[in-house]
Order: C-alpha cells, then structure tokens, then sequence
C-alpha cells in the first residue's frame, strides 16, 4: 500500500517542449553543444555552478549568442502550467491521505521562470511534504544517491512510495531501488489520472 508520492515537475504538472532550446539556438547558428557545454549543463542542474557563471559559459563557447539570447533559449522548453493540475494537487494535499514530495530536476534559471509566470506557484509548493530541486541539493535524476536522500531523509520504506516521472531512464533508477513508478507518457497521459491509472496501488 502506497503511503508517499514522490512527483516529477516538468511534463507532470509544467508542459515542456523539450526540442524548443535546440530549435531556439539553432536559430543563433548553433546546430550542437561542445562537450563541456553539456557537462555546464549537468553541474547547472545539480547547482555546482551560479547561473551567472552558466551563462557566460554559453555566450563565452558561442560569440553570436548574447545573454538575452541565451536565456530566451533555454527557458523555451517551459510551456505552461495548467491550472487543473494545480487543482488536483490541491485536493489530495487537503485530504491529507497521502505523504507529497516533489522530486525535480530543475535549475535556478528555470524556477525564476515558473516563479514569474505561474501564479499559483507558491500555493503549489505548500501542497508538498517536501519540495527538492535538484541545484538546491546538489542531486540529480537518475543518479539512485537522488533517491537514496529521500528515502533517507524521511525514514521512507521503497514498497511504500509511487514515484512519477516522465523520463524512463529516472524510473528505471527508482525501480531499482524498490519503490514503485508511473513512467508517465505525457502525450496520452495525465496525472490527474492517477488513481484509476495507478488504482492497484492504493
């Protein structure tokens, strides 16, 4: 029996479009990442570098790329947040069945963004047990240390705990580990489906 939900951020409750960076800097002449550009961007996510020093990394590798640009760029992956997600959250916070954590890779860039453009953001934070961003505990998905934190930090059994991602790859690691998973796909799927997708479980 489930007792904690652990919940992803992006492509569960924030829709993505995850090729729009690529298309936004392929637009500044940028057709690829250099390998120590995808290496800023994984120590980015796990807070191991400011943005300001992320920033300048990009407009340093790429001169036709100016900050503005840059930041354009990478916030294009964030569509928006549908408000009945928010509403659904809400709901199961306030029956209070349920421990809620929500487990997210995301940068500081990227929150500032949701920060000024949802404005129920604050109110969907207080819905959570707990609230980790990646580059706040210096952890990322898929990385089972990630896991291995939480299920530390709240004295949490994997048997009682549902994780929900998009992403496979981080699902497969939370398996691993004995928690249960909703691979979510987020093309068909919704999480306000969860308790008829997921209705074995509790």
């Amino acid at each position: 029996m489930v007792s904690t939900i652990i919940f992803d951020f992006g492509d569960v409750f924030v829709n993505l479009d995850k090729a729009a960076t690529a298309k936004e800097l392929e637009n500044c002449q940028i057709s690829s990442l250099s390998e120590d550009i995808l290496e800023k961007n994984l120590q980015y996510e796990k807070g191991l570098i400011s943005s300001e020093d992320f920033t300048a990394a990009y407009c340093s590798e790429y001169n036709q790329l100016s900050k503005e640009q840059m930041l354009n760029s990478w916030n294009a992956i964030l569509v928006d947040f549908p408000k009945y997600r928010f509403d659904f959250i809400k709901k199961i916070s306030e029956e209070k069945d349920f421990q809620l954590i929500l487990l997210s890779n995301t940068n500081e860039i990227h929150i500032d963004w949701i920060k000024n453009n949802v404005p129920f953001f604050e109110d969907f934070k207080n819905c959570f047990d707990a609230f980790y961003l990646s580059h706040e505990i210096n952890f990322r998905k898929p990385d089972a240390e990630i896991y291995e934190f939480v299920l530390k930090k709240h004295d949490l059994k994997p048997e009682e705990c549902l994780f929900i991602d998009d992403t496979k790859e981080n699902t497969d690691a939370a398996k691993a580990l004995g928690i249960h998973t909703w691979n979510i796909e987020p093309t068909r799927e919704d999480v306000i489906d969860l308790f008829t997708t997921k209705q074995e479980l509790f």
